[in-house]
């Protein structure tokens, strides 16, 4: 039963959230890939927004091989990392792309994202495979011509969401086009990676053939990934979760990586990038083993490595020269009657239940939390519109509903006459004004018809 109730909780936390995963090319070909990509269904089928991109490295090496093409490949070296302030390197080889080769590059690539829409078509999802990445040139790195290898300009994100809206898997292979069409090889974890942060993803999979990493027995193994003391591990000495700045610390120790360490290096990068661009949790798992993906994503110890960013980082309570940034923020909602218009006064009144989403002193987004008993309400969500696809409002709730479980709340409620269908999606379900609390109930006006949206959150 505790099982369900876990599974249950993030589901309601994490339904209707956009997770990418990035799916390394080895894993179609394993013996359990039908079974995974079962798994993957399930979660569009269940609400979740699933994006996938998949990689296809060993299958290009397979068909250019088979036309005598022979592909060279440089790797860019990690800085020197001080002070957690070093730009991430993904360590992903970077093929030198001849033009001569990029057609057979674009058939192998189609080939490989085919595979991943004939895997969801087996399972009754429904699937696009489109050209959703903005290239450009690498040109000459390091005094070598890259020819037709490219890096990310833009993610389309619109067509992609569009995509997601109609309850479909965008599937994104590793292909950019430039602005007159001309097509480059792009690696896929530089994809993932931007594909992540345009869409705001909250989680970000990376699935291999790996195996788990973990604190070795022999530390002078040349295979072995050595980690430190302090390591959170599980009994079997699988590396359950990281922060960024341990994943950072990982990575000085293990700076030139063989065999599977290696593999593992390259992951964490990716992991430690993404968590910088602001994906909330990455997680590294093993696609052989059954369920891998539902169980990381529905248990708290989950079945691979994940690291993960403190979400609410950079929400913290509202300061009173907020004040002008925050009603900025608000003024066009309250204009639309989207929120009950505010006066500096009325939020310096309440403002200890307010918190905000701040970068660099200004204010981004905000909610409150006003107590009532035993029960929550929150009010005033609010994000600058600049930041709407961030997911920045459902950030400020759950931090909201995190603040109300730590002071033993019940229940949270909110009022919304036009946002009813983004709290349904956080896992809010319709009440009714009788179950208000008695003094906030003489508080509620009739004229807005404001509609009564819950979360239960247990006993007090």
């Amino acid at each position: 039963m505790d099982m369900v109730r876990e599974a249950l909780h993030y589901q309601s936390r994490f339904s209707g959230s956009t997770m990418v995963f990035k799916i390394d090319f080895p894993v179609t070909q394993d013996p359990a890939f039908p079974s995974f990509m079962k798994d993957l269904a399930i979660l569009a089928q269940t609400g979740f927004k699933v994006v996938i991109v998949p990689g296809a490295k060993e299958w290009i090496d397979s068909v250019l091989a088979e036309y005598g093409i022979t592909s060279s490949y440089i790797t860019q070296e990690p800085p020197e990392v001080s002070a957690g302030k070093a730009t991430t390197v993904l360590r992903t080889p970077l093929r030198i792309t001849a033009a001569r080769a990029m057609p057979f590059v674009e058939m192998a690539a189609f080939h490989v994202a085919t595979r991943f829409m004939t895997g969801l078509s087996a399972n009754r999802t429904d699937s696009v495979i489109g050209n959703f990445v903005r290239a450009r040139g690498l040109g000459v790195l390091n005094g070598t011509d890259m020819e037709s290898t490219g890096r990310v300009e833009t993610i389309l994100t619109k067509p992609i969401r569009k995509v997601l809206d109609l309850g479909m898997v965008p599937v994104i292979p590793c292909i950019g086009w430039g602005p007159s069409g001309k097509p480059y090889n792009v690696p896929g974890d530089e994809i993932a990676l931007a594909a992540a942060g345009a869409l705001g993803a909250v989680k970000l999979f990376i699935v291999g053939l790996g195996p788990e990493i973990r604190k070795e027995p022999s530390p002078g193994d040349e295979n072995a990934l050595v980690l430190p003391e302090d390591a959170e591990t599980g009994e079997s000495g699988r590396l359950i979760r990281l922060t960024p700045q341990e994943t950072e610390r990982v990575l000085e120790l293990n700076r030139h990586p063989l065999g599977a360490a290696a593999q593992a290096v390259s992951s964490l990068t990716l992991a430690l990038a993404a968590s910088r661009a602001g994906v909330e949790r990455v997680h590294i798992i093993d696609g052989r083993e059954e369920g891998a993906v539902l169980r990381e994503l529905f248990s708290n110890l989950g079945s691979g490595t994940m690291v993960y960013a403190d979400e609410y980082e950079a929400i913290r309570p509202l300061r009173t020269q907020d004040i002008p940034d925050v009603l900025r923020i608000m003024e066009p909602l309250m204009q639309q009657g989207i929120l009950i218009r505010r006066s500096p006064e009325d939020i310096s009144e309440k403002k200890d239940d307010y918190v905000v989403f701040g970068v660099d002193g200004r204010v981004h987004a905000l909610g409150a939390l006003h107590i009532w008993g035993d029960q929550g309400e929150i009010a005033a969500v609010t994000v600058d519109r600049v930041y709407a696809d961030m997911g920045l409002g459902s950030r400020i709730v759950r931090f909201l509903i995190n603040r109300a479980v730590k002071k033993h709340i019940r229940r949270v409620f909110i009022l919304t006459t036009k946002t009813q269908d983004w709290f349904e999606t956080l896992g809010f379900t319709e009440s009714d004004t009788a179950s208000l609390p008695g003094e906030r109930r003489k508080l509620y006006d009739p004229q807005r018809k404001s509609k009564v949206f819950a979360l239960e959150l247990g006993p007090s």
